[in-house]
């Protein structure tokens, strides 16, 4: 057997058996699906192996890559351990990102990019978007993760469309005539305003029970049934659901997720593609 190629082999644990895409591979590689494809395929000719099962949606490993992962993830690390042995600078990337980008995936994606990019570190502060904005204007962090809430701000890389709905506990209940009881952020927050505005446009009554810090304490407060959120699908609390057409409540419009950036060094570049195709990942993970 030929001796296998490392950028194969990590191609294949990093991004296409981790993200799932060779999209997304494509994208963290900054190359095109093709190559990446290519690599994907001189490893299952050397290997003499099928290691992934290709659909037109996903891309899932087959029983022999499922075989081969662990060890290819030893290869990997033990490639990354022999290139650091003299010692290397670590890095570290600065992040901004919207308290409603990241909530119970946020595990999966530092899994991720710690699989990814193993010499960086990452120094993430979550805020409102309003907050992480104005720190990156300041220059005080290196990229800004945000929702897009209106057109004064056109600029940035938009990573995917967050889909908002009402999410609540499976058993949540509420009885007709009462007001809607809300769990919500802090004022200011847009998203708060958002759903405000669209319950008073529908005529809805509504009432606020719970003031949270972010979407992992207002999702605690939906996950034990307390009240309804406007959440994004992709970081809602698993096991709750949308009760917004169950309820009678009106439709949340979806926004757009945006990167912004100044850095113009490769390899900084090259985190920040890994970070949100990783971001991207986590709405099909």
């Amino acid at each position: 057997m030929k001796a296998l190629d490392i950028e194969a082999v990590q191609a294949f644990v990093v991004l296409t058996a981790d993200l799932k895409s060779f999209t997304r591979a494509a994208e963290a590689l900054d190359t095109t699906q093709s190559a990446v494809s290519l690599k994907i395929k001189r490893l299952e000719d050397g290997l003499g192996r099928r290691l992934l099962e290709r659909t037109p949606r996903v891309v899932r490993l087959s029983a022999d890559g499922n075989a081969f992962l662990q060890a290819a993830r030893n290869l990997v690390a033990a490639h990354h351990g022999a290139v650091s042995a003299f010692g290397v600078e670590q890095r570290r990337l600065v992040v901004g990102i919207s308290h409603h980008i990241v909530g119970a995936e946020l595990p999966l994606l530092l899994r991720r990019m710690s699989r990814a990019e193993p010499g960086l570190v990452l120094e993430m502060r979550v805020s409102t978007s309003r907050e992480v904005l104005a720190d990156f204007e300041q220059g005080t962090i290196d990229a800004a993760i945000v929702l897009r809430h209106d057109n004064r701000r056109r600029d940035g890389e938009t990573i995917l469309e967050e889909a908002f709905a009402w999410m609540a506990a499976p058993d949540f209940e509420h009885h007709p005539g009462e007001p809607l009881p809300l769990a919500t952020q802090a004022e200011p927050c847009s998203v708060r305003s958002m759903a405000i505005a669209a319950l008073k446009a529908a005529g809805i009554a509504w009432t606020e029970v719970f003031v949270g810090g972010g979407v992992t304490t207002i999702g605690a407060a939906v996950s034990a049934g307390l009240a309804v959120a406007a959440l994004g699908r992709r970081v809602a609390p698993p096991g709750t659901i949308d009760v917004g057409p169950r309820l009678g409540l009106p439709a949340l419009p979806s926004r757009d997720v945006v990167l912004h950036s100044n850095l113009s060094d490769r390899q900084s570049r090259s985190s920040l593609k890994a970070l949100a195709a990783t971001i991207r990942a986590t709405a099909s993970a």
